[in-house]
């Protein structure tokens, strides 16, 4: 069975693989604070449709629970160790919804649905300081995660590269990359697109998809450097080009699903 990759912009994506449908960081706002939609109509109603939810750290943008309170009940959410305690907002759309909560530190795993041949999930750190204030920076880590289904699927949540990043992630046929931001800076422990290509070529997936790029940008902003809105994936496919050659890059558009290359 292949894997469908449905990038819903930012870093919401839908990964179905085995019969399972997991939902990435999934943010279903028109704005958020001083950010403005500016690519991609907003995801329809099925795309909060999921067996699972993986959030990888608390910034709002990543963990928004106003769109969390779109899900289904049932829907299984799992969120860094710590996560539920640090945001109120967290429990509170957790209990409305009836969603159950599972709370992960790196290196822990968990079976997504019943059964010993659900696919399971593994956190693998990040370098990011994916605090949300007041808490410190070390209360919650910011996570990836790897999903394994018929395929190895590394979700980067929002990351900078790090020495042990092959070794934490481990062998992974799809990576899916953050290329760029919501403004015209990236700051340490984020991607660029030179700085994921990078990361392809340590990770050697057969397939990488860039995510975090093109959709959100700050209100007023629209007119300042408008090509680090635009141009981080195409870049990114231009660099992996030439520092990870044997790496496919899918470049889906904003609600587009690819069924990316999983074998040599």
């Amino acid at each position: 069975m292949a894997v469908e990759i449905t990038w819903w912009g930012h870093a919401t994506v839908t990964i179905e693989d085995a019969g399972v449908r997991v939902l990435t960081d999934p943010l279903f706002a028109a704005r958020l604070a001083h950010l403005r939609r500016r690519r991609g109509a907003l995801p329809p109603p099925a795309a909060a449709r999921a067996d699972a939810v993986l959030i990888s750290h608390l910034h709002a943008d990543h963990l928004h629970p106003p769109s969390l309170a779109r899900l289904a009940p049932g829907t299984r959410l799992i969120v860094p160790r710590g996560a539920p305690a640090a945001v109120p907002g967290l429990r509170r759309v957790a209990a409305a919804r009836r969603l159950p909560l599972t709370e992960l530190r790196p290196g822990e795993e968990c079976r997504l649905t019943p059964g010993p041949l659900a696919p399971t999930v593994r956190a693998v750190p990040a370098a990011h300081d994916g605090r949300r204030l007041p808490y410190g920076p070390h209360r919650v880590p910011a996570l990836g995660y790897v999903l394994h289904g018929t395929a190895r699927t590394y979700f980067a949540g929002d990351t900078g590269l790090f020495a042990e990043l092959p070794d934490e992630v481990g062998p992974c046929d799809v990576a899916l990359l953050p290329v760029g931001g919501w403004g015209p800076c990236l700051g340490p422990g984020h991607l660029d697109a030179r700085r994921a290509a990078q990361a392809a070529a340590l990770l050697a997936p057969c397939s990488a998809v860039p995510i975090h790029y093109g959709t959100y940008w700050p209100i007023g902003l629209d007119a300042v450097r408008p090509h680090e809105f635009h141009a981080p994936g195409r870049e990114f496919a231009r660099q992996a080009a030439l520092i990870a050659p044997d790496v496919t890059v899918h470049r889906p558009d904003h609600g587009e699903s690819v069924r990316p290359r999983t074998t040599r």
